[in-house]
């Protein structure tokens, strides 16, 4: 496919001042090279759990490459940065692990602030939130897996499920769309059924809830023409976030482990194909499924832009979102939004301590995609190269 839409590294990196693109090429050499961000990432979580000096250092460098800052107040900066070129934010409180309810009680209420600030501001029409940041792991594999809930367990799940209605609730009566993020196979079908429950109460007139399809799961596109049969037998719409996925190795790892066949589609190109045919099929029940398209790859980009165009979906129609991460692929975000299509980045945020995970797990995940890691170098090449000349 011919890619010249986003080749315009001018107009992709026009927000990045010189030091800002020096930082980029610098950390992308880094991560393209795997025994460089095994190093990195073990030093980085000894030195953090050593409470080793290092927060300022990490400051500087990966975190505010790839994150909006420490608490919302410090992502406006960039997120008023990223409005200028019409590129909306959708802040990601991105605190993984935590196991208390004071912690899920905590997460809650930051996603429900969230949802008061972006009903504020233009800028920030998304929200979004992981499962597992209101309520145990352990809880949702259970449900997932069919065993029973000990009594206190089942005071948590319930405490879970207010949790979710509460956000739900407000982003309704807000009018604020809120993602909800896909997680693990083995905890994710009670995520599935409790989404596919807040579409039904909260999504009656248009899409507020998203739930997310990880397409490297083969089964995925399944799953979703049987909730589109039940979305039209209890008269809701769909919202739906499509990505390819986040955690293949832990999949394919904890299959073998456990003797069970792999949920993950055999190779890229069935990943590829089966996130193309599940974007086709939203494309062709837009009516009843709206879609926030969360990718990196050019060719589905490109394909959504010529499914738009020839299905007559308007570039700037509400039901089509464009997601990218802060820090990446901006060639494909500031390029849509320079033709006028939809656009979000989404902009993680959280203590430099607790966000790490998540920025490990990122490192780790652009070193699998060795194609990602270099067209990111090669455009900031590029980009240097022309403000040299």
């Amino acid at each position: 496919m011919q890619t010249s839409l986003f080749d315009n590294t001018e107009n992709a990196f026009k927000l990045k001042s010189d030091s800002e693109l020096e930082r980029a090429y610098f950390l992308f050499k880094m991560i393209s090279k795997e025994p460089l961000v095994r190093i990195g990432t073990a030093a980085t979580r000894f030195a953090l759990n050593a409470n080793l000096p290092v927060e300022g250092l990490i400051r500087s460098t990966v975190f505010d490459h790839f994150c909006g800052g420490v608490n919302e107040e410090d992502c406006m900066t960039s997120v008023d940065k990223l409005y200028s070129a019409n590129v909306c934010s959708v802040l990601d409180y991105s605190v993984e692990g935590k196991e208390e309810e004071a912690s899920f009680d905590e997460c809650m209420n930051k996603v429900i602030g969230l949802v008061e600030f972006a009903d504020e501001k233009d800028a920030m029409p998304i929200v979004v939130f992981k499962p597992t940041g209101v309520g145990r792991f352990a809880i949702w594999q259970k449900l997932t897996e069919g065993t029973a809930l000990t009594s206190e367990e089942q005071v948590e799940w319930e405490r879970i499920k207010e949790r979710m209605h509460g956000i739900c609730k407000i982003a309704k009566e807000r009018d604020v769309e809120v993602l909800i993020d896909g997680e693990e196979s083995w905890m994710q079908d009670a995520a599935d059924d409790m989404v596919a429950e807040l579409m039904a109460t909260y999504n009656k007139e248009k899409p507020i809830v998203y739930n997310t399809l990880q397409c490297y799961r083969h089964d995925r596109l399944e799953y979703l023409k049987k909730l589109h049969l039940e979305a039209r037998a209890r008269d809701f719409k769909i919202g739906m976030k499509i990505v390819r996925g986040a955690y293949m190795e832990k999949e394919n790892k904890r299959a073998k482990e456990k003797g069970y066949p792999t949920p993950i589609c055999k190779d890229k190109r069935a990943t590829d194909e089966n996130f193309n045919a599940t974007m086709r099929y939203i494309f062709e029940n837009i009516n009843d499924i709206s879609l926030f398209l969360g990718t990196h790859n050019e060719d589905s980009s490109l394909l959504a832009v010529k499914l738009m165009g020839e299905m007559g979906i308007a570039k700037d129609d509400n039901r089509v979102w464009f997601g990218q991460l802060y820090g990446m692929s901006d060639h494909i975000s500031f390029n849509l939004s320079l033709e006028g299509y939809n656009v979000a980045k989404y902009l993680p945020f959280g203590p430099v301590k607790d966000v790490m995970p998540y920025l490990i797990r990122r490192a780790e995940e652009n070193t699998s995609v060795a194609g990602q890691t270099n067209r990111e170098l090669e455009l900031i090449k590029a980009e240097r190269k022309r403000r040299r000349l």
